[in-house]
């Protein structure tokens, strides 16, 4: 079930550049309001004054101020920011460029917060904690006293302590509550007093939860999956993947995807107590939009097809075994039947059978999404009737939790269109190529997150996008309720009132009886458009 929420307006990344900026400025004021004081220098004592304090300012102010001034001054945000607000730009981020022995966390996004760490980092799971130490040098220990060393080692000189939950709903509290948190410690110490590692990794890593909403295949693509695309793909597979929440089943669902984004087996940061060693780690995931990758803020402008080229390499493999599988169950059920003694009429028949298999073959395939319980169509069994006698290859697709991924992708990416009703199996959408067409059912009360979450999200991968927005006579609720009812009449107002209304009411407590002369023009749409783009295919196909 995808949460709908429409999202407030949140402060722009200038906003920052203006604090900063009247921080400095009052600091300067301050400084010149010395010099009033005084009598007149020579302009040249003047200017080396000023260069003088500036210089001082800047290199002292992060000893007197603590590490939170000099982490302010890796903000650059700049104008091209305002563009993506949701997300972190990858090319202009906070954090692009963080030095060793620092952390650098982006606060700015909306959706999700972004930390970055460079060093010597380690992993201490039993306290939730990831250490990043700078070791105090011989030098710093000759010109401190004995006892001045002693209250240092005890303490550990904490240089920054920040806190992070990786997770990417970060505007929605009631989740947020229920991610466990990170504290990310840069601390100052003895090397001798550092715990050693247990394993040594020579690549990155990555930190994120797996909690919230996993188990929604609308979530774990949009809050997980994407975003996890988004963050390490330029790492090109030198990446190691540590995931707070782990569950067996998740890396199980998605090992053929996890596989083409990393190389090594991923580690479940709660129940590993082993000490990882890592020299970077970005903690938490980039989003960009609903089931969306913003190519402006990619390395080399990736988009959200070359997400799904990458789904494409990904189940390849899976499919083509698939594939060997039911050829040689086809081979073994024609040994079977050579094996019994043909009569002269059935050569015939078998030619007539092959026809109509390759007939079969030429016909646009269209696939429906069967829902069952809320928001199912309880005409189903009509609209493939339907579809047939269009000129459709109909297949009805029910998917389950336990449904292997590959064999969804499989039937849709051989799919010329798609049907179903708004909801979280609508996600399967990025399964078909692009151009191909997805048609969405629209039950009342569900316009805009149809759209938001589904149908835009559906343009961007390059797909014929068709909306059915039901009349009220095709709900249940038609039934249940007077005509006059808002609830029928006015569905915004009633979805206006919060979250717990459209649940309650639009996605639980509705289903769709199509009013197929209405539908047919909408199937009528996708079979021309198909087979038209089909005929366009074989003319530019080589001779």
């Amino acid at each position: 079930m995808v949460h709908h929420h429409r999202y407030h307006q949140f402060r722009k990344p200038t906003d920052y550049i203006i604090k900063d900026e009247e921080s400095l400025n009052h600091l300067m004021d301050c400084s010149s309001s010395v010099y009033c004081k005084r009598t007149r220098p020579k302009l040249l004592s003047f200017l080396f004054l000023i260069t003088f304090l500036s210089c001082c300012y800047y290199v002292f102010a992060p000893f007197f101020l603590g590490p939170s001034f000099s982490l302010s001054l890796l903000y650059s945000y700049g104008p091209e920011n305002d563009s993506n607000q949701d997300g972190v730009d990858v090319k202009a981020s906070a954090c692009s460029s963080v030095s060793t022995g620092t952390i650098c966390c982006d606060r700015g996004g909306y959706r999700s917060d972004i930390c970055v760490m460079k060093g010597d980092i380690r992993t201490h799971s039993s306290s939730s904690s990831i250490f990043l130490y700078n070791s105090i040098s011989h030098v710093d220990n000759v010109s401190r006293t004995d006892e001045a060393r002693k209250g240092e080692n005890e303490a550990e000189q904490v240089l920054q302590h920040e806190k992070i939950k990786p997770y990417t709903r970060k505007w929605e509290t009631s989740v947020m509550d229920t991610i466990d948190e990170l504290n990310l410690v840069a601390k100052k110490v003895n090397s001798g007093n550092v715990q050693g590692c247990d394993v040594q990794h020579d690549v990155p890593a990555v930190f994120f939860s797996n909690g919230g909403y996993t188990g929604n295949v609308y979530h774990e693509f949009n809050d997980g999956i994407i975003p996890l695309y988004i963050t390490s793909q330029h790492f090109n597979k030198k990446v190691v993947f540590v995931i707070l929440e782990y569950h067996s089943w998740w890396i199980t669902k998605y090992g053929d995807i996890l596989s083409h984004l990393s190389e090594f087996p991923p580690i479940d940061f709660s129940e590993d107590n082993r000490t990882h060693c890592f020299s970077e780690a970005i903690v938490g995931l980039k989003i960009h939009d609903e089931l969306a990758v913003d190519s402006s803020s990619m390395e080399g402008s990736k988009n959200i097809v070359d997400f799904r080229n990458l789904l494409d390499k990904a189940y390849s493999p899976r499919i083509k075994g698939l594939i060997k599988d039911e050829e040689r169950e086809a081979q073994e059920k024609l040994r079977q039947q050579r094996q019994i003694s043909l009569s002269p009429s059935s050569e015939p028949g078998s030619k007539a059978s092959q026809r109509l298999h390759e007939i079969a073959r030429t016909k646009p395939k269209l696939v429906i999404v069967s829902r069952s319980g809320s928001r199912a169509i309880t005409n189903e069994n009509l609209l493939v009737k339907m579809a047939e006698e269009i000129g459709f290859k109909v297949k009805v697709l029910k998917p389950k939790q336990t449904t292997e991924l590959a064999k969804i992708y499989r039937v849709l990416n051989e799919s010329d269109v798609m049907i179903g009703v708004h909801g979280a199996a609508m996600t399967h959408f990025m399964f078909m190529k692009p151009r191909s067409v997805f048609i969405q059912v629209v039950p009342l009360g569900t316009n805009w997150a149809a759209d938001t979450y589904y149908g835009e999200p559906a343009r961007k991968l390059g797909l014929k996008y068709i909306s059915y927005e039901i009349h009220p006579k095709e709900s249940s609720l038609y039934g249940k309720y007077d005509k006059n009812d808002p609830i029928l009449r006015d569905p915004d107002s009633i979805t206006e009132k919060g979250w717990e209304y459209t649940k309650k009411i639009y996605l639980d407590s509705q289903n769709v009886k199509l009013d197929l002369r209405r539908f047919r023009k909408r199937l009528h749409r996708a079979y021309e458009y198909t087979v038209l783009r089909s005929n366009l295919n074989l003319q530019h196909q080589p001779q």
